[in-house]
């Protein structure tokens, strides 16, 4: 670990699952024999994201008895991945997340995803439904299989430069982020205000049809008054993603039709307890994409943090924590 993760996160450790050796970042486990209090919380990470985007909620769930491990994911940090797209499809994601269960001997776990993380994450009680105690959601809905393939479905409302279109084509969305990646992760992770989250304020819907390099053509760093992570936390985000780069990320958008035609047989109910955190100022996830997932998740609480942008772990960690441990200590204490 580089000196911006040092004493935000517990002792890296690492498990062979698969193809993978997965990073990851585990607190409050029981002692050998004793038992656990609650199923493990296991904390899934976005784009452009590490298992360090959960460094405020790791050690504050295991101060309160949790067991907690947060894993870099598929193509991410120090777990990295292979090179083709294909091989970070929905089946491989969801697999890692049970393999790693399986080498930790842990029967079923509690999944907290945000982002990309959340899409993942609301999979596991379709695909492993048998591995899954429970689900949080924070800032992605449960989004139920689309009647069409998505990318089509994006490039007819918003055309090519549309970003997730824009990364469909393998070379030109990683060349821009890392010519400069600590200019990109400085334009990604910022407050709300102004141009956020790679789109601008209030116009979400025309936003989203700009591609990236226009944007980060106009984002000025040196004028942002929006940053929320210290000089030491971006620090260690662009060590890992200067290292690793962009590539095998940026390989899970190259999935979404993959993933579409997979989940044809998927029934779209998720019967485990779940919670879903909402961010009143998220443009890239708004809380109206919420609506009407009680038709899908029928045990489903949901939770409004004012004030949050996309990053809502990181920019209101007391928020999410307490919400997280109200949540669990009622459904899971």
């Amino acid at each position: 670990m580089t000196a911006g993760a040092s004493g935000l996160m517990p002792a890296v450790s690492f498990a062979q699952v698969g193809d993978l050796r997965m990073a990851y970042w585990e607190a409050g486990a029981p002692a050998p024999g004793q038992p656990r209090r609650a199923p493990p919380v296991v904390l899934c990470h976005g784009f452009p994201e590490l298992a360090f985007s959960w460094r405020h909620q790791i050690l504050a769930l295991a101060a309160a008895g949790y067991h907690v491990i947060a894993p870099d994911q598929r193509g991410y940090g120090l777990t990295g991945g292979p090179d083709g797209a294909e091989a970070y499809d929905i089946a491989h994601l969801t697999g890692d997340l049970v393999g790693l269960l399986d080498a930790k001997g842990i029967d079923r776990a509690i999944f907290v995803g945000h982002d990309w993380g959340g899409l993942v994450t609301w999979q596991l009680p379709l695909m492993h439904p048998d591995r899954v105690a429970g689900v949080v959601g924070l800032n992605t809905p449960f989004i139920p299989r689309l009647s069409a393939d998505p990318i089509a479905l994006f490039r007819a409302a918003y055309g090519e430069d549309m970003y997730i279109v824009f990364f469909q084509t393998e070379g030109p969305a990683e060349a821009l982020f890392e010519a400069d990646v600590e200019r990109t992760l400085r334009f990604f992770m910022r407050k709300p205000g102004g141009t956020q989250a790679g789109f601008t304020g209030g116009q979400s819907a025309a936003a989203q049809t700009l591609a990236m390099q226009t944007l980060l053509g106009y984002y000025k760093p040196e004028t942002d008054t929006q940053q929320f992570l210290s000089d030491a936390e971006l620090g260690y985000f662009v060590s890992q993603f200067e290292r690793g780069g962009f590539r095998r990320p940026i390989h899970w958008y190259r999935n979404f039709t993959r993933n579409w035609r997979a989940a044809e047989h998927l029934t779209q109910h998720v019967p485990h307890p779940a919670l879903m955190i909402m961010a009143e100022l998220d443009v890239v996830l708004p809380p109206r994409m919420a609506d009407g997932m009680e038709r899908y998740v029928p045990d489903l609480e949901k939770v409004l943090i004012a004030g949050s942008g996309h990053w809502t772990q990181q920019e209101k960690p007391a928020e999410v924590n307490a919400t997280l441990l109200d949540w669990l200590g009622r459904r899971f204490g």
